[in-house]
């Protein structure tokens, strides 16, 4: 079944970091622009077939995305094995960075988180195949082509997935409004999964108990939280801020 890219960005980092995905690229007729003008180089160049179509027919595909006059027709989307990306930790030598999402519904918010763990060079993002948003061309567009190059690990279970985590020696950090810890006070110059909730309801009671410790962002103001991919910067940069990235 096939699925899309949508946007000049993703298309564009889609084509350098997983071409083989793609098995198509719809532009619009008549597009001068010029990253329209670099995917068509690419595409040709890696020889995947082009099709020119009306901004009707692509408005099509994805409805409710805009495409900025392109469309990658890609295969389903591709999920990495957590197993696959334990080994690849255990083999190298700085310390692990994940993200674990429970049940993120708004394909922006993943997106942008995405983009940040990409940014921060975490290892993975880690999601639950049901009651959470899967990868979509929102997504996709919302991650401004991260969703290419940053693993995503899709499990049915959290609760056990935590469990293999620290089998394998990695910490995990939740994230709730109501921890004891200050974030900046938490040790995250560990391996280390950060564990972040969903919009509304935040992280479930099984998960959060099965976490190593929790912390929370500090709200000085009237709201009380912050949007989760806001969140998720803070935690992943504070993470680097620890480090001593540079």
């Amino acid at each position: 079944m096939s699925e899309y890219i949508v946007g000049r960005n993703p298309v564009i980092e889609r084509l350098r970091r997983a071409s083989q995905d793609v098995e198509k690229i719809c532009i619009t007729k008549g597009s001068t622009h010029s990253r329209i003008r670099q995917i068509i180089a690419m595409a040709e160049q890696i020889g995947i077939p082009i099709k020119h179509c009306t901004r009707r027919e692509l408005d099509r595909f994805e409805p409710s995305v805009p495409h900025q006059g392109v469309v990658a027709v890609i295969r389903s989307p591709h999920y990495t094995d957590l197993s696959s990306i334990l080994a690849k930790i255990q083999c190298s030598e700085h310390k692990a960075l994940l993200v674990m999402l429970d049940g993120v519904q708004d394909p922006r918010n993943l997106g942008a988180i995405l983009r940040t763990a990409d940014a921060a060079n975490a290892d993975a993002v880690i999601i639950p195949k049901n009651s959470a948003v899967g990868i979509t061309a929102a997504v996709h567009k919302a991650s401004a082509g991260a969703s290419a190059y940053i693993p995503i690990v899709s499990v049915t279970n959290l609760a056990r997935t935590v469990d293999a985590l620290k089998k394998a020696g990695i910490w995990v950090a939740g994230a709730t409004g109501d921890a004891p810890c200050l974030y900046t006070d938490a040790d995250f110059n560990i391996p280390l999964c950060l564990v972040l909730g969903s919009e509304g309801e935040g992280i479930r009671r099984l998960v959060k108990e099965k976490c190593d410790y929790l912390v929370h962002l500090p709200m000085l103001g009237n709201i009380e939280s912050l949007n989760v991919s806001v969140a998720a910067g803070i935690l992943l940069y504070e993470a680097l801020r620890q480090r001593g990235a540079k």
